[in-house]
């Protein structure tokens, strides 16, 4: 494949914010003076330590190391190819990009053509449904309280009866068999290869950054001998278990409630009807029960770094409903966020309350939510006969470890009463089998695996800013590195050159002074991010985390200004130090020597060098 030029490779990186690009998937929240913060995409984290710096354009994790550029951060998270991912920046600011070999841009290949084949395949969907054939479809949407507003607003659509009609169509635009088996929108039988989704309602399927990567189809008709649902299998973009279908819409309006909410439903028709009720925060899983995949993804797109955030699971009243709820709870523990179950009086879905009893209703079901551990504790005690003292203990043993569980140390006791007024029991029993259900749990605990990044590839521990020595030599290094890496193209070049000029006396800093002494233009965009990625191992983090620290400043004009005096200050320190070796000298050298004379006139020049430095 043609290279693209490298001029535009520079050039569409300083058109993208990579804040924008992270905050896609990640909820960033102020951390200082031009840095911004969330929950690391890399590793799992209960608080966030994931910086991202839009004026320098990179993003650093305190947490497992991970640091890089908008293009590494692409290439990390959706696994393209560099040149992949700088085409799909180019596409998204609207540059023409150029290549080696002076030609147009080239067909991709790869994930590209499946996510150009699954927003094909959308649009064909969607045209279907206008079409005569599509009048059941329109009735189902219809009968659901869903007009062609809404089924426009969702992209819902139609796949025609038949064996290949979407094959034919999306071959005419250019997508070859292997292409669009690989997205999954065909499959290949005895009589050859046909189309996975044929007579349904289909909804498209959307990663957080709204691309379309899979779909759901509901089946119509009698005659259709597959199952009532059916979904986009396995490809290297649709991931059901990390796939949540309606996370696209409601990003934003989880990102801007307070507190932040996000409502778990079961099923496409009920994201449709929370969704057009007001509750813009509804989301559901794709075929699949929600497990800790998709609760990786709905904390960093919260920000759940905090318990001031509400996840509502809705499920049905029947018992599939409640065992749904039950494996929901056995995920809680992973949320920072309180958790909450909303189950209608008469068992009816999101949908089916909007058709029956409004909209209003719906948002009501918000307001009848209880906490997840009283409904699990309900759910407990259901099995056992209370009225008996066989019962009640075997209830109490059945409900403690839910109890144990609870982290709050100031919920924990009102729950031991809630508990306790359930079975009819002394509280300080209940009290009792508690504390050894959380012992016994303790016990078994794991010991949690180091998060990634603790160790460089050559198996040398990194080198952190936690490791270095808290010295008042070591703090200016330190922090003039900091200021340098985040504000070096706005300083005065010469000055900064100067500062730059002797080597530093903490080894791990020298290693991140030199890369930086190292960079001919710092002016140009992305030369900090270049400096930190040349640093040698195992230094390399720490220049990462020197890049992403918040700076110490009140504004971006005092952490500018507070940069130029370390500066000042290590170039003081130098004159200072080779002031203290020329006054040593002159004591061994006559005086009326050439080298005496050499040396007194140096020692002058210096002195005038650090009145010039000192008075500035």
């Amino acid at each position: 494949m043609p290279r693209i030029l490298q001029a535009d490779v520079e050039e569409v990186k300083t058109r993208t914010n990579i804040a924008d690009i992270v905050g896609e998937r990640v909820a960033l929240k102020s951390a200082g003076v031009g840095s911004l913060k969330g929950l690391c995409p890399f590793h799992d984290e209960k608080s966030p330590s994931f910086h991202v710096r839009p004026q320098v354009g990179y993003y650093h994790c305190f947490g497992c190391g991970a640091s890089g550029d908008v293009y590494s951060f692409l290439r990390e998270m959706d696994h393209v190819s560099f040149t992949e991912a700088v085409e799909r920046l180019a596409a998204r600011v609207g540059y023409s990009l150029h290549y080696e070999d002076g030609g147009a841009a080239p067909e991709t290949s790869g994930r590209s053509r499946l996510y150009a084949a699954n927003t094909a395949a959308g649009e064909y969907f969607r045209s279907q449904l206008l079409s005569p054939e599509a009048e059941t479809a329109r009735r189902f949407l219809g009968e659901r309280g869903f007009d062609a507003g809404a089924a426009a607003h969702f992209g819902v659509g139609y796949a025609p009866r038949g064996w290949d009609n979407m094959l034919k169509a999306l071959s005419a635009k250019g997508f070859t068999r292997d292409e669009l088996t690989a997205a999954g929108l065909v499959s290949a039988g005895q009589r050859g290869v046909y189309d996975r989704f044929r007579g349904r309602v289909v909804w498209p399927i959307r990663d957080v950054t709204g691309q379309t990567i899979g779909f759901g189809a509901r089946k119509l008709y009698d005659d259709d001998q597959g199952p009532k649902y059916l979904n986009t299998p396995e490809t290297p973009i649709y991931k059901k278990a990390q796939v949540l279908y309606g996370l696209d819409l409601a990003k934003r309006d989880i990102a801007r409630g307070e507190p932040r909410r996000v409502v778990v439903v079961e099923g496409y028709t009920d994201v449709m009807a929370c969704h057009l009720a007001g509750v813009t925060t509804a989301i559901a899983t794709c075929g699949t029960a929600f497990g800790a995949e998709h609760i990786k993804v709905l904390r960093r797109v919260m920000g759940d770094d905090s318990a001031a955030g509400e996840v509502v699971f809705t499920f049905d009243g029947d018992e599939a409903g409640q065992k749904a709820a039950l494996r929901a709870f056995s995920e809680d523990s992973r949320f920072t966020a309180q958790t909450f179950v909303a189950v209608a009086p008469d068992g009816l879905d999101p949908c089916d309350m909007r058709l029956q009893r409004g909209d209003a209703a719906v948002r009501g079901l918000m307001d009848a939510k209880v906490p997840m551990f009283e409904f699990a504790i309900d759910r407990k005690l259901a099995g056992y006969d209370l009225a008996t003292v066989e019962g009640q203990v075997g209830a109490l043993r059945a409900a403690a470890p839910i109890v144990a569980e609870i982290r709050d140390e100031l919920l924990r006791p009102g729950y031991e009463r809630v508990l306790a007024r359930r079975l009819g029991m002394d509280p300080t029993a209940v009290h009792q089998q508690v504390q050894r259900a959380a012992r016994g749990e303790r016990e078994q605990q794991v010991p949690r695996q180091q998060a990634p990044g603790g160790d460089s590839p050559e198996g040398v521990s990194r080198i952190r800013l936690a490791d270095l020595p808290r010295t008042p030599e070591v703090a200016l290094e330190r922090d003039a590195l900091m200021g340098v890496l985040q504000y070096g193209h706005r300083l005065d070049q010469q000055t900064l050159a100067r500062a730059l000029s002797e080597p530093f006396r903490n080894p791990a800093l020298e290693a991140v002074r030199d890369a930086v002494a190292s960079v001919a233009d710092r002016t140009r965009v992305g030369w900090a991010t270049a400096a930190a990625d040349a640093v040698r191992e195992p230094y390399r983090s720490l220049a990462g985390e020197l890049l992403m620290m918040p700076f110490p400043a009140r504004d971006d004009e005092g952490a500018l200004a507070s940069s130029a005096d370390l500066c000042r200050r290590l170039i003081l320190r130098a004159i200072e130090r080779e002031k203290h070796e020329l006054l040593g000298a002159v004591q061994r050298v006559p005086a009326d020597s050439d080298g005496g004379r050499a040396l007194r006139m140096r020692l002058r020049d210096v002195d005038a060098e650090r009145l010039r430095f000192a008075e500035s």
